[in-house]
């Protein structure tokens, strides 16, 4: 009996020293027990819950705080890009006027990626729309809180992470669907934190490309959830009244699935391994919900090199199964399906801007371009042009982004918020993983939760699914991270100073580093 005793005392002892061993945090709780309490609550009042915060012991009325940045993914870099390069003031009292200096250059940034819930724009199609709600609580709970892993397989978090003093909802979607849900959690948890969204940057932006009486059609090309939610036709037309334009303004939408999740690389959208069609996809098909039409796949012109369309038989024409596996096809499928809509309308009007409603799309504006070139040059079997009618020889491209930025530096100047001795190289970015440390994750062999798994889960759980951790090369692709350098450069450094300099990154090994 005592040497039972003896070899409890023994353990005990173990457990203690090397639970301690890591002095950052509290340890994860059991992930997979949930509770009946909502997100909201368990943050705001269970003491208990791994989400808990007691925003008591954070002043975010302190301008040497960073700015909050959130996206489903990678998307909203392209956000946080046109927030570091705007330039608006002429000194630094940020008065009106380009000076050729970055206005946000003396601001830090925490940005966060929840890449393992993506694509937020499908949780509205299987009817989750609280579960994406839950995750977007998440978002805003991890940006005000000091909570993050090291790695995906630390089981203690951190607690050294700074909160933020405004937080920019980078995701159209989320800002569709969460905006004012963040708003009513900031109001119930007591705290006066601005929440901007880039939906009525976007809906502001496109009517600009119009004169006050012009008549034209305004495209709007966002993920199915954004447009299901009607968030950007009925901001355009409630802004169109407001801001007194006079002409006939049509709005025409297409729900771009797949699109966003090539980008992201979700391997139900897009999965380079692959020379044949396969069961697990979720992207346009012949046979599926949204469909290919076979009757137009000149118009398509689809690229089918280098597997970037999977074909279950070497003639296209004799293909049973088609998939699309590649960005640029994704856009061409879309874009035809967006001026067939427009087509079979009958209007007199003609397309005359797009508005990005997606931060997930202004990485394809060369490949949007091109599409909308050809469509535009794009003749018939009698040789007649099949769109010309109903297209502007220059279709305007929108990204919200610009307009996003202009309303942080207001506010920032309004608030006197801005940060007089900051800099943006102590920025910081992190990405959510799947939780493997709880049991009831479904991952699959690339890392990724399976599709019914991640739209199956039952809001007011109150698990810890995923763990937000830094950005590093174990967790974003090497191809993703290209394509950030190649597009927008800046934010790309700003990445590789965090992963290399940062006492936050030193536990990422080498090969992680960026």
């Amino acid at each position: 009996m005592k040497k039972n005793y003896k070899l409890i005392l023994l353990s005990f002892v173990f457990a203690f020293i090397f639970g301690c061993k890591s002095n950052y945090g509290t340890k994860t709780p059991n992930p997979s027990i949930g509770n009946n309490n909502s997100i909201v609550s368990a943050i705001i009042d269970n003491k208990d819950n791994f989400y808990y915060t007691n925003f008591a012991d954070f002043n975010y009325n302190d301008n040497t705080l960073p700015v909050g940045v959130f996206d489903s993914g990678i998307g909203g870099l392209t956000v946080l890009d046109a927030i570091v390069n705007y330039d608006y003031n002429t000194n630094s009292d940020h008065k009106k006027g380009s000076d050729g200096l970055p206005d946000f250059e003396n601001e830090s940034f925490i940005y966060f990626g929840d890449q393992a819930n993506m694509p937020y724009g499908n949780y509205s199609e299987v009817n989750k729309v609280d579960l994406l709600k839950e995750h977007i609580i998440k978002d805003a709970q991890f940006l005000l809180s000091n909570k993050y892993y090291t790695t995906p397989d630390d089981l203690i978090a951190k607690k050294d992470k700074k909160p933020v003093k405004v937080i920019v909802i980078a995701c159209n979607t989320a800002t569709a669907y969460g905006k004012e849900y963040i708003e009513e959690f900031i109001k119930k948890a007591k705290l006066d934190i601005k929440v901007i969204g880039v939906i009525d940057a976007g809906a502001r932006g496109v009517l600009e490309t119009l004169q006050k009486n012009e008549d034209g059609i305004i495209g709007v090309l966002a993920t199915v959830g954004t447009i299901s939610s009607k968030g950007y036709s009925n901001t355009i037309l409630k802004f169109k009244e407001q801001l007194g334009y006079t002409g006939n303004i049509e709005v025409f939408s297409q729900g771009g699935l797949g699109i966003a999740e090539s980008v992201d690389e979700d391997t139900n959208y897009f999965n380079k391994n692959l020379t044949q069609p396969r069961e697990d996809y979720k992207g346009p098909s012949l046979n599926g919900q949204t469909k290919i039409d076979k009757a137009l796949l000149k118009v398509y012109n689809f690229n089918f090199e280098k597997s970037k369309m999977l074909c279950d038989s070497k003639n296209v024409d004799d293909c049973s199964a088609i998939q699309i596996n590649d960005a640029e096809n994704y856009v061409r499928y879309h874009l035809v399906s967006l001026l067939e809509k427009i087509r079979a309308s009958k209007t007199k009007n003609k397309l005359k801007a797009i508005v990005l409603g997606c931060t997930h799309y202004p990485y394809l504006t060369t490949e949007i371009n091109t599409v909308l070139q050809e469509l535009y040059d794009y003749k018939n079997d009698v040789g007649s042009y099949f769109y010309r009618d109903f297209m502007a020889e220059k279709v305007q491209l929108i990204d919200p982004s610009a307009n996003t930025a202009k309303e942080l530096f207001e506010y920032l100047s309004a608030e006197s918020l801005f940060n007089p001795n900051g800099n943006s190289a102590s920025s910081e970015f992190y990405i959510s993983v799947p939780n493997k440390d709880n049991k009831s994750s479904q991952i699959n062999k690339e890392g990724s939760f399976l599709y019914d798994y991640k739209y199956g889960r039952t809001a007011g759980e109150i698990q810890e699914y995923t763990k937000s951790v830094p950005f590093s090369r174990n967790t974003i692709s090497d191809d993703i991270l290209n394509r950030l350098n190649n597009k927008i450069p800046k934010i790309y450094q700003l990445i590789r100073i965090f992963s290399n300099t940062n006492k936050k990154t030193e536990f990422i090994n080498d090969k992680g580093k960026i």
